[in-house]
């Protein structure tokens, strides 16, 4: 299956901070897990800017000012505690949210049905007016509105992150051409992801409690997330890549490793071949362990391949 890696010298250039835990180092340790020898089919291609419209489509006006009226010369600028735009910051973002969008075209065009987008900052917590959680924009949620701007009828969101995805879910709680479908651990930051939060039928959360493992997570995965991707049927399906739901990351307290993420990758590929012509967009959103992020983004990109 033909896939692309998308990425872009800003990102690796954003930074939040010294000590700050979503720093370039992340995204190195992605790289160069990808430069494998085993890759070598991957194709490289470098992340175009993301229009003002595309980013419209899914974000307020006042945000996305907000956001490049702020965007530092020098220095910092903090949005919250842990939102953080460094003078590369802007770019950056811009860099991601196209990323996935120029995917989308590609799996939509029949160039490339699979690709993952090696960014950050992340994106999954960046509502339709907030900038938080570490992100700026919303990347997956840029990138499926675009394929529905390009004529696609059904996408599928599945995130996997360890944190709830609130932006990814704020945008699209009244759409239902959106299904967003996320595993989490809850109770933690930012508190969202209740069972109880279905939107407009399209919102499907499987949160999983603290210390949580491969089987509570993949018995999750077959008994509430495949099913509502069978019944939804996507014509294209996105993941948000959040690897922080490792047992080595530091900033949560589930048990994964990346046997779990090569399953459930498999079965959405599955998902994908039987309704989608095979069409997956996959978005680097956490992961804080750089072992686990190298040990994750290798079984994963492996399991887009296979």
């Amino acid at each position: 299956m033909t896939a692309t890696l998308y990425t872009h010298a800003a990102c690796l250039r954003h930074n939040a901070g010294p000590g700050h835990p979503e720093s370039p180092a992340r995204l190195q340790a992605v790289l160069e897990a990808l430069n494998d020898p085993t890759f070598a089919a991957l194709a490289r291609a470098e992340a175009p800017r993301a229009t003002r419209e595309q980013l419209a489509r899914v974000h307020d006006a006042v945000l996305i000012d907000d956001i490049f009226a702020n965007a530092p010369q020098q220095g910092f600028v903090r949005f919250d505690a842990d939102t953080v735009m460094s003078p590369d910051s802007l770019e950056a973002a811009l860099r991601a949210a196209g990323a996935v969008c120029a995917a989308v075209d590609a799996a939509i065009d029949g160039t490339a049905a699979r690709a993952f987008c090696a960014v950050r900052p992340p994106g999954h917590h960046a509502t339709r007016d907030t900038a938080m959680g570490f992100c700026l924009f919303n990347h997956v949620a840029v990138g499926a509105a675009h394929a529905l701007a390009r004529g696609i009828e059904r996408v599928a969101i599945v995130d996997f992150d360890v944190h709830h995805g609130n932006g990814t879910q704020d945008i699209f709680w009244s759409e239902p051409r959106v299904l967003y479908a996320s595993t989490h651990q809850s109770p933690l930051y930012p508190g969202t992801g209740a069972r109880a939060e279905t939107g407009a039928g399209n919102i499907v959360n499987a949160p999983l409690p603290p210390r949580s493992g491969s089987t509570e997570f993949r018995a999750a995965f077959a008994q509430i997330v495949l099913p509502a991707l069978r019944s939804f049927q996507p014509q294209l399906l996105i993941i948000s890549a959040g690897f922080d739901a490792h047992r080595l990351d530091p900033l949560a307290d589930l048990n994964l490793d990346a046997d779990d993420y090569a399953w459930a990758t498999r079965e959405l590929v599955d998902i994908a071949q039987k309704y989608a012509l095979g069409r997956v967009v996959s978005s680097l959103e956490g992961g804080y362990s750089l072992t686990a992020l190298r040990e994750c983004t290798v079984a994963h990109v492996a399991a887009l391949l296979d």
